[in-house]
């Protein structure tokens, strides 16, 4: 991740501010090494240390050293916890709520964001989106997929639409398909899916 301008939520400096404060305060119970964070938000190394850095200074994030490791967590006590954390849940809260929530789906090997969040978080100007596309690639049934994505809905105060298709279909599909041809097209958020 480049540390571009933030088009989900302006305000921010950058993507990786979102996306890093988004992880720590919808998670607001758990510390995060920079290694796990960096991973988890697609951030590098150098990013990573900056973004700490510059959040630790300004009160955002606590930060607590074990040997070598940095730990990360949101600051909780502060008198804008609360309205970040909300702020956060209907901007980039859909990368951190999204990966917890199908992680737990049995048979999704992959999942993707697609349409308008997608090309918002990677920098395409724009409206913040009223609603959030996800494609998840495996074998998860729809009623498992549906139940995902109100659970979802529920931490996000959004609209989710979860659609699944086979791993062959992924890899392969049917090039008459507009559907898979405009997700391809168009930008997609990998999610890295927790083990």
């Amino acid at each position: 991740m480049e540390n571009n301008p933030s088009w989900l939520l302006p305000l921010l400096p950058s993507r990786a501010t979102g996306a890093l404060l988004a992880l720590l305060y919808l998670h607001p119970d758990r510390d995060y090494t920079l290694t796990e964070a960096g991973r988890l938000i697609g951030a590098s190394p150098k990013i990573m240390h900056t973004e700490a850095d510059r959040l630790v200074t300004a009160g955002l994030v606590r930060e607590v050293r074990r040997g070598r490791a940095r730990l990360l967590s949101a600051e909780t006590a502060g008198p804008v916890s609360r309205p970040l954390t909300d702020l956060l849940a209907v901007t980039y809260g859909p990368l951190p709520v999204l990966t917890d929530v199908l992680s737990v789906v049995e048979g999704v090997r992959q999942a993707y964001i697609y349409g308008s969040w997608a090309a918002r978080y990677l920098g395409e100007p724009g409206p913040v989106p009223k609603d959030v596309d996800v494609l998840a690639v495996g074998t998860a049934s729809d009623d498992d997929l549906y139940e995902a994505a109100r659970q979802a809905e529920a931490r996000l105060e959004r609209e989710v639409n979860i659609s699944g298709v086979r791993p062959q279909y992924w890899e392969a599909p049917d090039p008459a398909d507009s559907f898979m041809r405009h997700i391809k097209e168009r930008p997609l958020v990998k999610l890295e899916l927790l083990p």
